[in-house]
């Protein structure tokens, strides 16, 4: 019998058979590929449609100034979020053991909006830097909200993944609720950045902004990868997976910190997109298998081209004028939310 060399193929006991590097390599670069096209089609078309090649090449031409001054930050920034949210739901459900983790859906994403509108609100005005105070403080209330939901979602130690769904929606509400007593105290000004963090948007973002959640974004990823073999591991159970050599209480505190500090990062400057985390990560799990090595980082290019064709849609369906992005991926993904709730709802919840 022939065996794979080493060198080429990585097993896995838990996600399945051999995942060789050359599958890998070719996955993730389709992917990238599909990324690559929907990005030019975005870059073309909006409420105004432009000529890359002229962009290019006439810097005095509008095509050029749209371009570069308004379209190109836009989408990067669309990757960048995209990218960030599907790689959350990927290791947020190899950490719960439940394809219908996401953090919009467990409250998250609510948990970190909050603490970007509370900075914004009242800290800036003592005197707190925006572009420090508030992507700090969505990060500590991202973190907090993870950890109160996986904790109250836990019955007799063990984590109920329906308990867990319910947790989320309360919290959701909950964090919902806040938000608007914030936003009935405020003036015109804040309210109408309240409602942009509620509804999710990427309009005009500043090169600032996509640098810093680029940043924190691929800090998280790169944390989460480095683990990629073990969140494998984590789908047999915590004994299982300590047993066979996992730090789980240290694997789970990293996964609580880096996927706090990416959500943080992404509700400080689009608001509440959901989703996204959940859709991506499932379908390429369909798609490629659930081991996490590729998974993790299939998510990350797939979720960015989904959040580039959002946003494309959100810019043309009834331009000049424009659709929050955040009701796009929600138009998406609550039927999807409850075709997958239907077709688990009949057996155990698990990856």
């Amino acid at each position: 019998m022939t065996t794979l060399p080493a060198s080429s193929a990585r097993h896995d006991p838990v996600a399945g058979a051999y995942l060789t590097t050359s599958r890998m390599v070719s996955v993730l670069m389709l992917l990238t590929f599909g990324l690559l096209v929907t990005v030019v089609v975005a870059a073309t078309f909006g409420s105004v449609h432009i000529s890359l090649i002229n962009a290019f090449t006439d810097a005095s031409s509008s095509d050029h100034a749209i371009f570069f001054a308004a379209r190109l930050p836009r989408l990067i920034m669309a990757v960048i979020v995209g990218a960030v949210l599907a790689a959350v739901g990927a290791a947020l459900q190899a950490l719960v053991r439940n394809p219908l983790a996401e953090g919009g859906i467990l409250g998250i994403s609510g948990g970190g909006a909050l603490g970007a509108i509370i900075a914004l609100v009242f800290l800036t005005r003592i005197g707190a830097s925006e572009t420090t105070v508030v992507p700090l403080v969505a990060f500590g209330a991202a973190l907090l909200s993870t950890v109160a939901v996986y904790r109250l979602a836990q019955v007799e130690g063990q984590l109920e993944p329906f308990t867990l769904l319910l947790v989320g929606v309360i919290f959701n509400a909950f964090w919902g609720a806040a938000i608007m007593v914030v936003n009935s105290v405020v003036n015109f000004y804040y309210a109408h950045t309240i409602l942009f963090w509620l509804m999710g948007s990427l309009e005009a973002p500043t090169w600032h902004e996509v640098v810093l959640v680029a940043v924190l974004g691929l800090g998280g990823f790169v944390a989460l990868m480095l683990h990629a073999r073990d969140m494998n591991l984590l789908s047999l159970g915590d004994e299982a997976a300590a047993e066979l050599g996992v730090d789980v209480d240290f694997l789970r505190r990293l996964i609580f910190v880096a996927t706090s500090v990416m959500v943080g990062a992404v509700v400080s400057v689009s608001g509440i997109i959901a989703f996204v985390g959940l859709i991506v990560p499932h379908m390429l799990r369909i798609a490629f298998g659930s081991d996490h090595r590729l998974l993790i980082p299939a998510s990350l290019i797939g979720g960015a081209g989904f959040m580039v064709i959002a946003d494309l849609i959100a810019r043309v369906a009834i331009a000049p004028a424009e659709i929050p992005v955040g009701a796009i991926t929600a138009l998406f993904g609550g039927p999807f939310f409850v075709y997958m709730l239907r077709r688990e709802g009949g057996k155990p919840l698990g990856l």
